[in-house]
This record gives structure tokens, sequence and C-alpha cells, in this order.
């Protein structure tokens, strides 16, 4: 049915004394024998239009279209609130498109955001949520934007795979037998299964994308990826989505300038697009956000040798609940130290000891450590990863072999290092980690629509 958005009756002064149809769902209504008054949302803005309907001229009021949650379309003319100066309707003719009954959950003015989590489907209603996934799209739409205008081919790398492309074995299986006790072991399984060998669901498209940037040069993706990891954290989900570049003829320092250049557009973008999103998150969520925010804009982003940071938080006064020395794989508590304390901004800590690095990361020169890199930022922590990957087939050959990885199913990926291979990097930057950091949302888990964590899934 044609009808008129929200917001752009409540920013569009000229739309005032012109007939229009609106649609939306009741978030308040206030009535008595005279008058009554809707509150109006539709979703495109954090705004609420007021419906004015006065009985003494005839205009009927359903009882149903009182009740909070029902859908609504309402002609009416547009008009200037004598109160604040907003745009509003007189109505003069409502129907109720959708009734909502009396248990409509959504009754209180204010929900934890632990009980709107059982109702991810209603949670979006709120003015929360309606924030949160208005912001999800204008950041998605940015970072787009931002390899496009580059000359970024963006690709769809597989979601079913047969190799582990982080090595840790946290992949979903995927199969269409399920459980059964008639085969004598996995092999004879999988044989069976309608691959005919093991197959999971992907915890990067990265190896398949190294493929593209090997032909088309700069390539992206942008989409889900799954990991098994039994980890009940704030920043931890099953399925979440994934922005991987990977760029042929770059090295370390190169991707550390893209990424910085990145996470710049996407927040400028931001900051552009959604004050009033902006406003609402630092007054409701993290006040000091907009600050923040444009000092990440307007300022370099440290960059810190690993070594050094492990000796800046050995000197530090703090009694860390996991102890730090060099070759440990850094915690939340200590990547937040670095970026709330010591530094104050957003750190790209580089050159990572191989130990604790994937196997496809090119080997610094010193045999000990790994030409890698992770952004981390305050509040957040980590929210990329990357590293110029290892183009020296005989080193990536002895990686794997030290990690104990079948040589068979990375084959495809060892033959970019046969024919033609060259200096290349890329880096993943978790969606959902972006977006909690430019919200101040603090879970993970109210930045994605349903979030699939360990022992939950709806």
């Amino acid at each position: 049915m044609k009808h008129t958005d929200v917001k752009v009756i409540l920013n569009d002064p000229s739309l005032v004394g012109r007939e229009l149809t609106v649609c939306g769902w009741v978030r308040t209504a206030r009535d008595s024998k005279n008058m009554a008054f809707l509150a109006l949302n539709d979703g495109t803005t954090l705004g609420h239009l007021q419906i004015v309907i006065d009985k003494n001229a005839g205009v009927a009021l359903p009882p149903e279209a009182a009740k909070l949650g029902a859908a609504l379309k309402v002609i009416g003319t547009v008009a200037v609130n004598p109160n604040n100066g907003s745009a509003e309707i007189e109505a003069k003719e409502i129907t109720v498109l959708g009734p909502s009954p009396e248990d409509y959950p959504l009754q209180k003015k204010f929900q934890k955001l632990e009980t709107l989590r059982e109702m991810p489907h209603i949670r979006v209603r709120t003015n929360t949520f309606n924030a949160v996934f208005r912001v999800r799209s204008i950041m998605a739409a940015a970072i787009h934007r931002y390899f496009q205008e580059r000359g970024y081919v963006y690709v769809n790398t597989p979601l079913i795979t047969a190799s582990d492309c982080e090595g840790a074995g946290e992949m979903f299986k995927v199969t269409t037998i399920g459980y059964s006790d008639k085969y004598k072991n996995a092999d004879e399984y999988y044989a069976d299964d309608f691959f005919g060998k093991k197959a999971g669901l992907s915890v990067s498209g990265q190896l398949e994308g190294e493929g593209m940037a090997m032909a088309m040069g700069k390539i992206y993706t942008f989409g889900p990826s799954f990991r098994a990891e039994k980890s009940n954290t704030l920043r931890h989900v099953a399925e979440f989505w994934h922005v991987e570049p990977e760029i042929a003829f770059a090295e370390l320092p190169d991707l550390i300038e893209i990424a910085e250049d990145m996470i710049k557009y996407i927040v400028r973008d931001y900051m552009e697009k959604c004050p009033e999103e902006l406003k609402f998150f630092e007054e409701r969520f993290e006040k000091g956000l907009t600050e923040k925010l444009l000092n990440v804009v307007n300022n370099d982003f440290a960059v810190v040798d690993y070594t050094d940071a492990i000796e800046l938080l050995k000197k530090a006064d703090v009694e860390f609940e996991y102890p730090v020395d060099w070759g440990c794989d850094l915690q939340s508590e200590h990547e937040r130290y670095i970026t709330e304390q010591i530094y104050k901004k957003p750190v790209f800590l580089i050159n990572y000891p191989k130990a604790i690095k994937s196997f496809y990361m090119k080997q610094n020169p010193d045999g000990k450590t790994v030409a890698a890199t992770d952004l981390l930022v305050p509040g957040v922590g980590e929210i990329i990863g990357g590293s110029e990957r290892e183009a020296d087939y005989g080193k990536l050959v002895a990686a794997m072999k030290e990690k104990g990885m079948t040589m068979d199913e990375y084959r495809d990926y060892l033959d970019l290092r046969k024919f033609g291979s060259c200096p290349h990097a890329g880096f993943g930057l978790g969606f959902e980690r972006i977006i909690m950091y430019c919200t101040g949302m603090s879970n993970i888990r109210d930045v994605i629509f349903y979030p699939r964590t360990v022992g939950n899934i709806r």
C-alpha cells in the first residue's frame, strides 16, 4: 500500500497541510472522551509520529487501535505540534491492519537487555534495537562503498569447505548422515557422506579469497563465518559477519594503512548519517561516545610491536588475572589495558610470536615472529586480525607440518605459492565488533538479529 515514511514526515516541513497516508506500530496511546493521541513508529527513524484523533470532529478510534504494538494505517493531514514544533498527523481515518493483544511483551517502557534477548523477533521494535539495526545497515553499506570506490572486487567465497582456515579444529560439521553406528571408522563414514569427505562450515573465506586476489589483485568478501568455539563471552557468537579483504602486492605496512583508512571511513560515515542514533547511544549506553569516535577519525592509530607491548604490560601497576610473558596470547584484559590506559586510542599490535598465530602468516627474518597485526580498540579489544601471507612455498609447507596439518586438504592453497607467487596481505574485520565499538553496546548478542551461542539457538 502506498504510504509516506515517518522519517520523511518528521523531516520535511513542506508537507505541512498535505493529506498523507502513514503506516506503523503503536508505541504509546492516550485516550480520553474527546481526544486521543497515538505515537506511531515505522522503523525508519527513532522519532515517533504523533497521531491526533479529534473525536468531536467525528473521527472514529477503533478500540484495537489504542493497543500497544497494533499495526495501523492512518490517513490524515500533516500539522505542526504547537508544543514542540514537530510534525504530527491530524487523523481523518484509522484502519487497524493487525491488532495486538493485552499480553504484547513490550508493555514496559524500559526492559533489561537480557530480557529482550529472549524475544529477538520482538525486541527490534524497541528504540534501542531500531537504532542498532539501522546503524548496522548504514555501516554495511559504508564497507561496500569503501572497497568499491577503491577498485576492489566483491567475491563470494564458499560457506561449505573441506579445509579449516585457522587450523584450530573449531568448525561445525556438515553432514547428511548424522549419528550412525554402522560405520567402522571416520574414513568410512565420510566416504559415504554427501561430499565423499569431511566438510564443515567456513570459519573464514580467506584461503579462497587469496586465490581470487592472485587473479583480480584486490578483493574483499563480506558474509557469515561460523566457529564452534565454546566461548560464552561478551564478544563471541558462533555465527558472525566477516569483512575480509585480500590484496596482492601488499606487505604488512600497506595492510595497516588500508585497515586504518577503512575504519576511519566507516566511523566517519556512521557519524554523518546517523546523528540521531549516535546521540541516543551516547545518552543511554556510553557517555563520551562521540568524543571517542572523533578521536578515531582525527588521529593516527598507534603501531606497537608485540614485544614492546609485553614489556609495557609487565611494568603495569595492575594485577592481571592472566599472567603476561613473551609468547603468551594476549587476553581481553591485556588488550583493553593497552588501548584504554596506555595509548587511549586504537592500537595496531604487530609481529606476534609464530607459535600463537596461524600457519599462513609470513615468517619474519628472526625466525620467532610473524608479520601479523591485530587492531585493538578501547572498550572492545580486538576487532581486526590480519597479516602478510607467507608467499614462500617451502616455508609454508614447513609451518603446516609443524602444526600437523594435512597437505592434501590445502593443495589449492599451496598451488598459489607455485604459480606466480607474490607478496600479499589481508585481514578480517569482525562486523559485529565494529558495531559494538560505534554504538557502545557491550554485548555482541545485542548487535546481531538472532545471536547463535553455545547452548542457545532458536
